[in-house]
C-alpha cells in the first residue's frame, strides 16, 4: 500500500474514531479557533509519497542578485497577517506548527534531489480541509531560511482566500493578469520587502476554467519561476471543479491536503484519480487528534463552499 494510501486510509479511521463516539458535533461544527487551554487539539501529519528513481534534477537556485532587481518593481504593499492563521507571525521558533512546516519543506527539498521540482500545486478532495492554511505557512516557512525565496499563487478564482490570511488586498491579481489587462509586475506583491511575495485571486471572473486554459498563467510560470526557490499555487478542491487538474498540469508536483475525520478515504481516492496520482509528491494529513501524532499544534480551521463570492 503506498504512504498515499495509507494517509487516506488513517484519515478515514480518525472518521470512525469520532462517529463511534457520537461525535457529530465534532464533524459538522463551524470552524474555530482552538485554542491550547482546550483538551482536543489539531495536528498536521506530513507524509511524503515514495516516487520512483529518476535522476538527480539539476535546478539552479535562484539568482540573488536577479531576485533584488526584479523586487524594486514588485507592488510594495502592507502585509497586516492574521496571527490566528500565520504560526510564523512571530520569531518564536517553538511556535505550534512551525516544527512540522519546517519538516514538510525538508521533504520537499529531499525530493527535489530525485526529480525536476520547482512548482508546486496544493489542493484536496473538497472544501475546507485547509489547503489554503497549507500554501500559506509553507512559503513562510520556506523564506525563514537564509536566501530563500518563494512566491504563492492564489490560482482559487473561484473563491481566492490567500489574501486574507496575509492580509491585503485582491485586486490587481491573477485574474486580471490572465485578462492581459496587467503584467506580472503589477500583480506580484512584496511585502515589508522580505523574500516572500504573493499574487492574489484578483478580479471576479465568470469563466476562471477558460482564463486559466489560454496560455497566459503558462507563459507567467516560466517568466517568475527562475527567480524563486518555490512557486506554490493553491488552488481549488479537485472534485467540484477541473481547475486543479488544470493547474497541475503546469506544476512540477502536488500536495494533496486530507482533513482527519471529515474526508471520506473513497472521496479523496477519487480526487486523486482526478489530478492524475502520479503528480502527487506527499499528502498533509490535517486536524490530527492530538494523542495520534507526536508534534501536534494548534490552528485555526475555516471551510468554504463554491456558491456566490465574497
Amino acid at each position: 500500500m503506498s504512504r498515499i494510501h495509507e494517509a487516506l486510509k488513517k484519515a478515514e479511521q480518525e472518521r470512525a474514531s469520532q462517529q463511534s463516539l457520537g461525535s457529530a458535533e465534532a464533524l459538522f461544527a463551524p470552524a474555530r479557533i482552538i485554542s491550547e487551554t482546550e483538551e482536543r487539539s489539531s495536528a498536521v501529519a506530513i507524509i511524503t509519497e515514495t516516487l520512483p528513481k529518476i535522476p538527480p534534477a539539476s535546478i539552479p537556485p535562484a539568482s540573488p542578485v536577479q531576485f533584488e532587481e526584479i523586487r524594486s518593481r514588485y507592488s510594495k504593499v502592507e502585509w497586516n497577517l492574521d496571527p490566528n492563521l500565520n504560526i510564523f507571525f512571530n520569531s518564536d521558533p517553538a511556535t505550534h506548527g512551525a516544527e512540522q512546516f519546517r519538516t514538510l519543506r525538508s521533504r520537499l527539498y529531499q525530493l527535489r534531489g530525485s526529480q525536476p521540482l520547482r512548482t508546486i500545486l496544493v489542493t484536496s478532495s473538497v472544501p475546507g480541509e485547509g489547503k489554503t492554511f497549507v500554501t500559506n505557512n509553507l512559503g513562510h516557512a520556506i523564506v525563514r531560511q537564509p536566501d530563500r525565496r518563494a512566491l504563492i499563487i492564489d490560482a482559487d478564482l473561484r473563491r481566492p482566500r490567500l489574501h486574507m490570511l496575509l492580509g491585503t488586498r485582491s485586486t490587481p491579481g491573477l485574474t486580471d493578469y490572465l485578462k492581459n489587462e496587467v503584467d506580472e509586475f503589477a500583480v506580484i506583491q512584496n511585502g515589508g520587502g522580505g523574500n516572500l511575495c504573493f499574487i492574489p485571486g484578483g478580479s471576479e471572473v465568470a469563466n476562471p476554467s477558460e482564463l486559466l486554459l489560454n496560455g497566459r498563467l503558462k507563459k507567467l510560470l516560466e517568466r517568475v519561476t527562475p527567480f524563486f526557490d518555490w512557486v506554490i499555487l493553491d488552488s481549488p478542491p479537485c472534485l467540484p471543479v477541473a481547475d486543479a487538474s488544470i493547474l497541475g498540469d503546469m506544476c512540477d508536483g502536488a500536495l494533496f491536503v486530507v482533513r482527519a475525520g471529515s474526508t471520506p478515504s473513497e472521496v479523496a481516492q477519487k480526487a486523486c484519480q482526478e489530478l492524475q496520482e502520479g503528480k502527487i509528491v506527499g499528502v498533509v494529513l490535517n486536524a490530527m487528534e492530538k494523542d495520534h501524532l507526536r508534534g501536534a499544534y494548534y490552528y485555526s480551521h475555516y471551510g468554504y463552499g463554491y456558491g456566490e463570492r465574497k
